[in-house]
């Protein structure tokens, strides 16, 4: 095995301590010394639009387009994304080579002029760039305004900081990676308000037909995540999600080897939502979050699932 590696990865703080993390844990897998793995920082059209919500763009897929590019034309070894910003297909000759140990699902409310969701005031504004986080704050309380938020963490702190919203919703894994927990002023219980699907996770693509690199990546690789992740996308696959798509939902391994789904989609002022479980095998993954898929698209009223298009 050559030892050498190179990681592609966008910019912004959070992504490139994820990156450091896969390169540290390669370093630490193989004995090999820190500068055998490079880091490359690529940017992508999803970092580069900031006017608008990407549902409006394209959707998630614009945050790898240009990772995917370089990984294909053997600028990059392999690549590290947030599990949630993966597309459901992977672009052609690219595969999920290892999915790290996920990190806590929830999200966070941090509030300027309150400290709770419950306890904002009346008609508060909430900035947010997820039609899902924007979805399950209209369900729990409709009165809110919901305004698109995009920037990287620190951005939308600093915006909070000067007012322009009275709160934000973000990923207390994300929030934490970056040593800025203490900013939450409420973390959201995942019961009431499910996570994104693959939310926590650290997801880790190369070549497919790259035997080095995959063979590299296989000690990272964490059993109990990528099956939960498989059972999410799978899940995810069958409503056809996108960044267009308020869905939630979160899959669980035990320590048996037991799965356990519950996933659910949401009109987009949250009025509305269709819940599906299922559970068995880990190593069923897949097959389980593409039975409640199949189950909650079934029960979806039509109006609703147009939507999804």
């Amino acid at each position: 095995m050559a030892s050498s590696f190179r990681i592609g990865t966008r910019g912004s703080p959070l992504a490139l301590w994820q990156a450091n993390r896969v390169r540290d844990d390669l370093v630490a897998a193989h004995g090999l010394a820190p500068e055998a793995v490079e880091i490359v920082s690529i940017k992508t059209t999803g970092d580069a639009i900031q006017d608008r919500p990407l549902s409006e763009a394209g959707g998630k897929g614009l945050f790898v387009k240009e990772i995917d590019e370089a990984l294909l034309d053997d600028r990059v070894d392999l690549a590290v994304h947030s599990a949630k910003d993966l597309p459901t297909e992977l672009a052609p000759g690219t595969a999920l080579a290892a999915t790290l140990e996920r990190a806590d699902v929830r999200d966070v409310l941090i509030g300027g002029a309150a400290p709770t969701l419950d306890a904002l005031p009346e008609g508060a504004i909430v900035g947010t760039a997820s039609l899902r986080r924007g979805a399950l704050a209209l369900r729990r309380r409709p009165d809110l305004k919901i305004v698109p938020f995009r920037g990287n963490v620190q951005t939308r702190l600093d915006k909070l900081g000067r007012g322009e919203v009275a709160a934000t919703l973000l990923a207390l894994a994300g929030i934490t990676r970056l040593g800025l927990a203490h900013h939450a002023t409420e973390i959201l219980d995942e019961a009431i308000f499910p996570p994104a699907l693959g939310q926590g996770a650290i997801a880790v693509t190369a070549r497919a037909a790259d035997v080095r690199v995959r063979a590299a990546l296989a000690p990272l690789d964490h059993f109990a995540t990528a099956a939960a992740l498989a059972c999410e996308r799978a899940f995810l696959a069958v409503l056809d999600g996108s960044c267009r798509t308020p869905i939630a939902g979160l899959a669980r391994v035990d320590a048996g080897g037991g799965l356990s789904f519950r996933g659910l989609v949401l009109s987009g002022d949250g009025a509305r939502t269709v819940e599906g479980e299922g559970a068995g095998s880990a190593a069923d993954a897949a097959l389980i979050g593409a039975e409640v898929g199949r189950d909650v698209k079934g029960r979806t009223p039509p109006d609703l699932l147009a939507a999804f298009g």
